[in-house]
């Protein structure tokens, strides 16, 4: 997985990336910053269906046209909308689930558009978690479009995790009941997104995962006193 864009510096973050097994660091999970105007900034995590090669592939090619998309500044769910369109004149690309967050630091919100992906959760400062209920339309490649913002407050001290399923999901286990253990998580109260994102790989087993994790934390830095 190749590295991340830079966010703007008023965007603590931290990323990881965790392949399955024994084989080479090459999958279709990835996460993404891309810097905007106005101190914003874009986050993206997405998994691109099937491993190996050819899903490593079409991951690269779904990231250079989001980077195209993302440059042009639209909300979130027209940035999904085009990509979608763009996707779906290429039978040979393979669907891709993907989460985009637009955070605006200035005014303490975070925007979100989602393809088919999991929701994302916010650990408080003492270290609680929330999931954030979306709107989830289809996965890129689909053409169907469908896509919605959701926008929510980030409080001070709150870190935002954005990830790919196989952080949470368990074979033979309902998606709910995965979601529900990384949601009654408790962290280390005022944990920075470096720590928040080894504590919740710990936790969550996630070095033993049967599928590729990619995880990407984010916090709003604090200004300094004037």
């Amino acid at each position: 997985m190749a590295e991340p864009g830079r966010p703007h510096p008023n965007l603590e973050i931290a990323g990881g990336y965790l392949p399955a097994g024994p084989r080479a660091l090459v999958g279709g999970d990835w996460f993404e910053t891309v810097r905007l105007h106005f101190g914003r900034s874009l986050l993206v995590v997405g998994d691109v269906m099937g491993h190996g090669l050819d899903a490593a592939v079409d991951m690269n090619a779904y990231r250079t046209a989001l980077r195209e998309v993302a440059a042009t500044d639209l909300p979130p769910h027209r940035v999904l909308r085009h990509l979608d369109a763009v996707v779906a004149e290429d039978d040979a690309r393979r669907p891709a689930t993907v989460l985009l967050v637009r955070v605006d630091p200035a005014r303490s919100t975070a925007t979100f558009a989602s393809a088919g992906h999991l929701p994302p959760a916010v650990f408080g400062a003492d270290g609680s978690a929330e999931l954030v209920d979306l709107a989830v339309g289809p996965p890129l490649g689909t053409g169907v479009g469908g896509y919605e913002p959701t926008t929510r407050p980030l409080r001070p001290g709150d870190t935002l995790l954005i990830f790919t399923d196989g952080l949470v999901e368990r074979r033979g286990e309902d998606i709910d009941v995965s979601l529900g253990r990384l949601a009654a998580l408790r962290l280390t109260p005022h944990s920075g997104p470096e720590q928040v994102v080894d504590e919740v790989l710990h936790h969550l087993g996630a070095h033993d995962a049967e599928d590729d994790v990619a995880v990407l934390a984010a916090r709003i830095r604090a200004r300094a006193p004037q």
